[in-house]
């Protein structure tokens, strides 16, 4: 069944991840509902806004450190969850 996809560690890890989070942020939601609000990003947005653009500004950190520098993979990883961090923090 899911013989369609290269199933290696770290991509079983990067889904695990994804999920935990986003059942983290809907325990948070439904504990703590939220209401929108202005950051320094232009619009009006909640916590899952942010996080769905920092996952969205993630994909891109890691193909701009893919595509135009030799860096590891791993400092994409740290700006990009620095990034995520500010986002939701700032945001």
């Amino acid at each position: 069944m899911l013989d369609w996809m290269n199933w290696t560690q770290p991509v079983a890890i990067f889904f695990v991840v994804i999920a935990c989070i986003l059942v983290a942020m809907s325990v948070w939601e439904l504990a703590s509902p939220c209401s929108e609000r202005r950051g320094f990003l232009p619009i009006a947005t909640t916590r899952g806004d942010r996080l769905f653009i920092g996952l969205l500004c993630a994909a891109y950190i890691h193909l701009a450190f893919l595509g135009l520098s030799e860096i590891s993979l791993w400092v994409a990883l740290a700006v990009s969850v620095a990034w995520l961090l500010i986002l939701l923090r700032w945001g």
